[in-house]
């Protein structure tokens, strides 16, 4: 009953570190090179920006307000951001590929942007997707929430020594936010693998499986092939 009581009285997560991310991933893409974006380049940026001004506006602060517009503008913008940044991984290999990428030192530049934007998109899609989004996950007393698509150390600690489980779920009401699924998109993109956390349903072991896949293209294709153009 007290983590209930706890979990309605949530002041809702902070925008700030997921509106970051946004911003991040926005400037990112602009500044690739011409090769790399789709269409002009402020194209994708501008419609990015468009999904994301009403989302801010709706919550400027924390993650209080919800509904199913809001929602659903809230993954497009996820998905442009990711399409995008596919594109732009594909036309990055195409150039290797076919021989047409001469300066070694551009590309990598290029792949770590492309790698960067990559970890901070499937963040958000985490972030957006598990036990039903930000919003909920803070305003919802725990037996209403949507199930889980991610098992987090701290949703299984209560067991463990006092100051290890004062920290848990069960006791003090703890809910991930978004630098949880940041850490979780950094270790998957790094490890190829799940590490302290476990996907759960299909669509996150879907998820971590893409982004573990594109990580490994990147790793293994683009960064090794622009070290060998450099001169």
């Amino acid at each position: 009953m007290s983590t209930q009581i706890h979990r309605k009285q949530h002041p809702g997560e902070v925008r700030l570190p997921a509106a970051l991310a946004v911003l991040v991933a926005i400037s990112l893409y602009a500044a690739l090179p011409a090769g790399l974006v789709l269409g002009p380049r402020l194209a994708v940026p501008f419609l990015e920006a468009v999904l994301f001004i009403p989302l801010v506006a709706a919550n400027p602060r924390r993650m209080t307000r919800d509904n199913r517009w809001l929602r659903r503008v809230s993954i497009s913008l996820v998905l442009l951001i990711a399409v995008a940044n596919a594109a732009s991984l594909v036309l990055l290999v195409r150039a290797l590929v076919s021989g047409g990428a001469e300066d070694g030192p551009g590309l990598l530049l290029a792949a770590g942007q492309v790698w960067l934007t990559n970890v901070l998109v499937f963040a958000l899609a985490f972030w957006e997707l598990d036990r039903g989004g930000p919003v909920k996950r803070t305003q919802t007393a725990r037996p209403g929430l949507p199930v889980a698509d991610f098992r987090f150390p701290q949703d299984e600690d209560h067991d463990a020594i006092f100051e290890v489980a004062a920290r848990s779920a069960a006791k003090s009401g703890w809910v991930p936010g978004f630098v949880d699924y940041l850490y979780v998109s950094v270790t998957n993109s790094s490890a190829f693998s799940p590490t302290d956390t476990m996907p759960l349903s299909p669509r996150a072991k879907m998820l971590m499986a893409l982004e573990s896949i594109s990580a490994l293209m990147l790793s293994v294709l683009v960064i090794s092939r622009g070290v060998s153009l450099l001169k």
